[in-house]
């Protein structure tokens, strides 16, 4: 880098030398321009250095012209490679529209990380400015403490409407609901609905509109209005002349499966959302709907990789990062503990036939696979509707028959293998009983553990995954060592 500026500084000099010379001034003043745009290229491939230089300068309104002009990546790229400090620093230096701005373009992780770091006088305003279904998200990644202190610093309106997002399940319609909507009163007129329209145009500027709700005085929803009725209907016909009573709408309980059902049979922008009593509380959007499946997707994703308390940066302390690995590696070697522990204890015969030592990993894994593949299809099928958790008895017959068929195909292959090998039919014998044994268990403990987990109020996909792994691991070590010792004279003979 301090090379480049070295040239760059020696082509400016040519630029003023040749200034005075007449007719060579275009050529070395187009060649200038040409490095000046190298150089502002390479200035922006390191962002985040340019970003620290205008927070030391504290010019505020660089800070944000710059920030804009970044992409969404770029920006939390740049973010995560500041120093602590600087981002400290990085939000209150822009006033809180362009800071919630900036929160809206990060991860929530970053953002809590961030938003942290306030005071809750700093916060509040920024948590203002952030919509509320996303406000619900950030202050309940909060400490509650920290989360409290900020929600009394917020305008008595927002928090209140944070306060009610927060008493719902996060991955529910109340949870991911929106609560900036157009709501008027049953008894109002189309003039007096066109008139506060114009009169809060700047509040509801920022509002995702496509259509307007009806209510009655104890806030029952009971009708919807498309945007041109409000346009093209006559000035004086009243609301509940003109609304739609047969309206669409969700509760607030619902899952975000039942969401994606709903926008799967609905081309709708949104649907009103109504509590128990049938009172309007918000509006889930596709957008959100989509939102929530995508970071479902990503926990499920990372609780399979062993990543069990929430997305993880290199940015992080390593303590931080250190600590969410071992939450999930130490209970992973104690399961790990558990089955070896009966390969302990049928040593002796492991010692007589140590050839079985070459089978036992094989069948543990081909198990585990089969009781994945099993494991895979019970959520998919819950996420989607298809089977309740009390369906035990159901999943159990289905998943019978497809685990005896594949165990016993599995088994004899394996025990060919063995025969071929060791051209001791009682080794085949053996490892293809027990892995077609092992598979049949696999496969219905597969089918049938997450809808157990759910039933338990857990996630079946974080929890599904380690269970499965040590309950093959323990049967299918248990199998061939039970079976093994029971015909161990006829395994020794060579």
């Amino acid at each position: 880098m301090e090379g480049l500026r070295a040239i760059h500084q020696a082509f400016r000099l040519i630029v003023h030398v040749c200034a005075d010379a007449p007719g060579k001034l275009t050529f070395h003043q187009s060649l200038y321009l040409e490095w000046k745009t190298i150089m502002a290229m390479e200035s922006t491939s390191r962002p985040w250095e340019t970003i620290a230089k205008i927070i030391v300068s504290k010019d505020t309104k660089r800070l944000g012209e710059f920030l804009n002009s970044l992409g969404t990546a770029e920006i939390a790229r740049s973010i995560s490679r500041l120093g602590s400090d600087d981002q400290s620093q990085l939000l209150t230096l822009l006033d809180p529209g362009e800071a919630a701005d900036v929160v809206e373009e990060i991860s929530d992780t970053q953002a809590v990380g961030l938003i942290g770091d306030l005071l809750p006088e700093q916060a509040a305003p920024i948590i203002d400015e952030i919509p509320s279904d996303r406000q619900a998200d950030l202050l309940g990644e909060l400490n509650q403490e920290n989360a409290q202190a900020i929600l009394d610093q917020m305008a008595p309106e927002e928090a209140a409407d944070a306060r009610q997002l927060l008493t719902y399940v996060p991955d529910s319609a109340g949870g991911i609901m929106v609560t900036e909507y157009l709501a008027f009163g049953l008894d109002q007129r189309i003039s007096d609905a066109v008139e506060d329209l114009q009169v809060n145009r700047e509040k509801y500027v920022d509002y995702d509109v496509q259509y307007a709700y009806v209510i009655d005085d104890q806030r029952h929803l009971v009708g919807v209005l498309r945007m041109r009725d409000l346009l093209f209907a006559p000035r004086q016909m009243a609301l509940r002349e003109v609304m739609n009573r047969n309206m669409l709408h969700v509760r607030a309980d619902a899952p975000t499966e039942e969401l994606e059902r709903f926008f799967g049979q609905h081309h709708l922008f949104g649907v009103p959302v109504v509590d128990a009593q049938g009172c309007l509380v918000g509006v889930v959007q596709r957008g959100n709907v989509e939102h929530a499946s995508a970071n479902r997707a990503n926990r499920q994703f990372l609780g399979f990789s062993g990543i069990v308390r929430g997305e993880e940066f290199r940015s992080m302390p390593i303590l931080a990062r250190s600590g969410r690995r071992l939450s999930w590696l130490s209970i992973n070697i104690v399961l790990n503990i558990i089955a070896a522990s009966v390969i302990a204890f049928y040593q002796d015969t492991l010692q007589a036939a140590i050839t079985l030592a070459v089978f036992l990993p094989m069948i543990s894994d081909m198990s585990g696979c089969s009781g994945n593949q099993a494991a895979a299809v019970s959520i998919r099928e819950l996420t989607l509707g298809l089977i309740r958790p009390h369906e035990l008895f159901r999943v159990l017959l289905k998943e019978a028959g497809v685990g005896i068929l594949n165990g016993l195909v599995l088994g004899m292959l394996l025990g060919a293998v063995a025969l071929l090998w060791k051209g001791n039919p009682y080794l085949g014998l053996v490892v293809g009983a027990a892995l077609a044994t092992n598979t049949i268990v696999a496969v219905v403990i597969g089918g049938l553990l997450p809808l157990i987990i759910k039933r338990l109020r857990f996630d079946p996909a974080l929890v599904s995954g380690p269970l499965l792994t040590t309950v093959t691991d323990m049967c299918g070590f248990f199998l061939v060592l039970s079976f093994a010792t029971a015909i161990l004279s006829r395994l020794a003979q060579p």
